[in-house]
């Protein structure tokens, strides 16, 4: 729990933020809202901007309960956390059990993701070993993976969960690579169905993750086609895909189809909106003229340290929310 400061602290910049909001709308210039006015009052963000674990850690503790509730408070209506695997089942089930009393949504988990070998693409354990091809032993590895990811779904009350199909093999042409791929993203669909639970496949930029298979969300568009399952979509996380190739609009544009999930960082640096080249005020107008009602996680570092640092991220995203107007 967080001690007397801290909550104090913590009240009186949520009074800040509700009075900047009440102040706008009594001028009659744009403020922020969600797709009802009644929501707007209370300072909810109209888009479904998830934070990340530890990101108001300076502001509510370390405590992931208290960041939560507090960033509830703060007008977000979405959460995430790559690491919910590596949790306790009983933490698992409080988490899911406060997003479900708060009225927030669980974003993605890391249901599976390798950065060293060529599990999917060449069905080898081993990318040292080229004798380690076994096409059996990696299907029931990804099918256990895939049931577990199920019963933490289950408890964190998640929809999505990322899957990273490992690196490249350069013993294979790209061909034959991407059947395996899609093979195996076939066995794990499957599982994923019978749950209603939603692999996102996440396209990798090659800076920070050298020879990953998936790298392009045409790439993963295409894929997705081939695999042809309602479990089976993309992240699209739009840091990546800056370095990648760019274009943003246009790629989100024509996968619209098979894109689930977004995520965002600047580029460069892959701190909050607003550090870097992306123009995400109209990145945001454009999803909200899609009709685009799902998460938007904030899969990124925060510029600034301690606590002023965390404010800034909050106004970081109230400065990219999409805005109604009122007239008066």
């Amino acid at each position: 729990m967080m001690n007397k400061n801290v909550q104090i602290s913590r009240r009186n910049f949520t009074k800040g933020v509700l009075a900047s909001s009440f102040g706008l709308a009594a001028s009659g210039v744009s403020f922020q809202a969600t797709s009802t006015e009644k929501k707007s009052e209370n300072g909810a963000f109209t888009m479904k901007f998830a934070p990340h674990v530890n990101h108001f850690k300076n502001l509510a503790g370390n405590n992931i309960l208290d960041q939560i509730r507090y960033a509830h408070d703060m007008g977000f209506r979405a959460w995430e956390d790559n690491r919910m695997p590596n949790r306790f089942e009983k933490e698992q089930q409080a988490i899911g059990d406060l997003l479900a009393k708060l009225g927030m949504e669980m974003g993605v988990f890391v249901a599976y993701g390798d950065f060293k070998n060529p599990i999917f693409a060449g069905n080898r354990l081993d990318h040292f070993d080229k004798r380690s091809v076994d096409k059996k032993q990696v299907k029931a590895m990804l099918t256990k993976k895939m049931e577990q990811a199920v019963e933490i779904s289950k408890r964190c009350g998640a929809k999505w969960c990322t899957i990273v199909p490992g690196t490249i093999d350069l013993t294979l042409p790209v061909e034959y690579q991407t059947k395996n791929v899609v093979e195996n993203l076939s066995y794990m669909a499957e599982v994923c169905e019978k749950s209603g639970l939603v692999m996102v496949l996440e396209p990798l930029n090659y800076q920070n993750h050298p020879n990953c298979f998936l790298t392009r969300i045409s790439q993963a568009y295409e894929i997705c086609k081939m695999v042809d399952s309602a479990s089976c979509k993309i992240l699209d996380d739009l840091y990546h895909q800056q370095i990648t190739e760019g274009n943003l609009i246009q790629n989100m544009a024509d996968a619209w189809d098979e894109i689930a999930y977004i995520q965002i960082g600047d580029v460069p640096g892959r701190k909050e909106p607003g550090t870097g080249e992306i123009n995400y005020n109209n990145i945001m107008t454009w999803l909200h003229k899609q009709g685009y009602n799902g998460i938007i996680g904030a899969e990124h570092g925060i510029k600034n340290k301690g606590v002023d640092g965390e404010k800034d991220l909050i106004q970081a995203y109230r400065s990219i929310d999409v805005t109604i107007k009122t007239h008066g």
